[in-house]
């Protein structure tokens, strides 16, 4: 018996993805990785592009903490749920559980670095068995300084400010991908709206 699928005149249909600002698409039921240093802010964009309550995992001895005002022009405050785990070990353990659940759209880990591919594996399983409970498909974000480089994940995307006088601009990678090649874009606010134009890689 053939190993191989036959073929089929039937199109390829792109996975289902949460969607941002137009072109940015990150396939759900799986674990993605957000690298650079505006992350938060690319995980807040995504976060109001997704509907429903986020669950946001942050160590509780993060230096840092989410700006309230940052926050409530991304999402409204009402949809976080905040998880502040006192161990390292309990930080990628609530992420895995949140997925398995099924029950929240988006879980956002902040990791003080990018994790092996083990527990990243175990991160997909999980998401797919969150899907599996049909409440809905979850997608993993995971937040990690500097370039990033979490083994296994579905996607890996870099963000850093650009910032000018009078003007917010950040420059957003996709630097790896399973099913895309990689690619960068212009990120501007106008006025309180924010869109996005091609750039050249590199």
């Amino acid at each position: 018996m053939s190993l191989h699928p036959p073929l089929t005149r039937t199109p390829h249909r792109a996975p289902p993805a949460l969607t941002a600002l137009g072109e940015i698409a990150l396939p759900l039921a799986r674990a993605h990785e957000l690298c650079g240093p505006a992350r938060h802010m690319l995980a807040l964009v995504l976060a109001g592009a997704a509907s429903g309550p986020v669950i946001w995992i942050q160590p509780a001895w993060a230096p840092g903490r989410l700006y309230p005002d940052t926050l409530a022009e991304r999402i409204a405050p009402g949809r976080l749920i905040l998880v502040t785990p006192k161990r390292a070990e309990d930080l990628l353990w609530s992420m895995e559980e949140a997925l398995r659940a099924g029950v929240v759209p988006l879980v956002v880990a902040e990791l003080p670095e990018p994790p092996p591919l083990t527990p990243v594996r175990r991160l997909h399983l999980a998401a797919e068995a969150g899907a599996a409970t049909g409440h809905g498909l979850p997608l993993g974000l995971i937040l990690t300084p500097g370039p990033g480089g979490a083994a296994g994940v579905e996607t890996r995307w870099h963000m850093a400010p650009r910032h000018a006088p009078g003007r917010s601009e950040w420059r957003l990678e996709r630097r790896r991908a399973r099913n895309a090649p990689p690619a960068a874009w212009q990120l501007r606010e106008t006025g309180g709206q924010l869109a996005l134009s091609r750039a050249a890689m590199g």
